[in-house]
């Protein structure tokens, strides 16, 4: 069953009275759609300051950088992020009308599968969670077992835009509904530190009360568009005819997707971490590159790559410290 929890047999885990070993740790990546691309370079930085991660848990693209990694397969899919441009973008949209999603994503699936076809997670050389939601339950689904590629799909398939994923007669969609930064899945996992990288824009987190927008010359302004045009790419073609100057034209279908889809990770994500916080977390801070520029990935990159490093003594203090235990435990 993907809902319940899959450990490995207790003799495969370090003995509980070995004195000095190194904490087990725990890498959760955290939902951002093209933001993501920053877990790259996040990644890498981790592994050039010596953190190689037991356990790695992903949520909507943290599951697709995750699941990479922890099959060994980082290269592949920096080269492909390196290589999208909009052109490149679009020709891998297969745009359908008639499903669930805007996009069938058969061509991204067709891409994945060249890479990691019958790859199981089950089989992967470190333990790896994928978290998705169930369509209409809205049940949190932990992807431990069966193709890699299937969890990968269904995890980050953004509600409206990807098609839900059928996985043992669950319809699934994007992980980020329920769980955007899943530290609770790498906790019951068995991760003893936790690190989670959490990707975060101008636009999220500044949301608050306003509570005389019309009356009052000190309220805060309106917004014509999301921070850093969401929607990128895909909101400037959904948007129209363009109108007079003097008519304020009104946000686009995606615009206003997009835009919701951002509050609502944001406030989960806040409420998830408060419940359940990390030992250490890294805020990568995208400014206002939108969430479908995946055009976008070497700048993104590099972004993950400084926030790591600018992490680097937080880490240290909080993940690297070895776990000396007593008699007692």
């Amino acid at each position: 069953m993907f809902w319940a929890p899959y450990w490995k047999a207790d003799s495969e885990a370090a003995p509980p009275g070995a004195r000095g070993r190194p904490p087990r740790i725990g890498v959760v990546l955290g939902a951002g759609a093209a933001r993501g691309w920053a877990h790259i370079g996040a990644m890498r930085e981790l592994n050039a300051l010596g953190i190689r991660p037991e356990i790695v848990v992903g949520s909507s693209i943290g599951t697709l950088v995750g699941g990479c990694y922890a099959a060994g397969k980082l290269d592949m899919l920096e080269a492909f992020a390196l290589s999208l441009t909009r052109r490149r973008m679009f020709g891998l949209l297969d745009f359908s009308f008639t499903g669930g999603g805007l996009i069938s994503g058969e061509r991204l699936r067709g891409r994945l599968e060249a890479e990691l076809g019958g790859v199981r997670i089950e089989d992967l050389p470190i333990r790896f969670a994928g978290v998705a939601t169930e369509v209409g339950g809205g049940h949190e689904i932990w992807l431990q077992r069966g193709l890699l590629v299937e969890a990968i799909r269904a995890s980050y398939a953004l509600p409206g835009v990807f098609e839900p994923v059928r996985i043992e007669g669950r319809w699934m969609f994007d992980g980020a509904i329920v769980n955007p930064v899943p530290v609770s899945v790498a906790r019951a996992l068995g991760a003893e530190r936790v690190l989670a990288l959490n990707i975060s824009s101008d636009g999220a987190g500044r949301g608050t009360a306003i509570q005389d927008p019309f009356g009052r010359s000190d309220a805060q302004p309106p917004l014509d568009e999301p921070a850093g045009d969401a929607g990128g790419v895909l909101a400037r073609w959904w948007r129209g005819a363009a109108r007079p100057a003097s008519e304020v034209a009104p946000p686009g279908l995606m615009t206003v997707m997009v835009s919701a889809f951002d509050i609502l990770q944001d406030r989960i994500m806040r409420s998830r971490l408060a419940g359940d916080p990390p030992d250490a977390l890294i805020q990568i801070k995208v400014g206002k590159i939108g969430m479908f520029e995946f055009n976008r990935a070497a700048e993104l990159i590099a972004i993950g790559r400084e926030a790591v490093r600018k992490a680097a003594a937080e880490v240290a203090e909080h993940i690297e410290a070895p776990r000396v235990e007593t008699a007692d435990d």
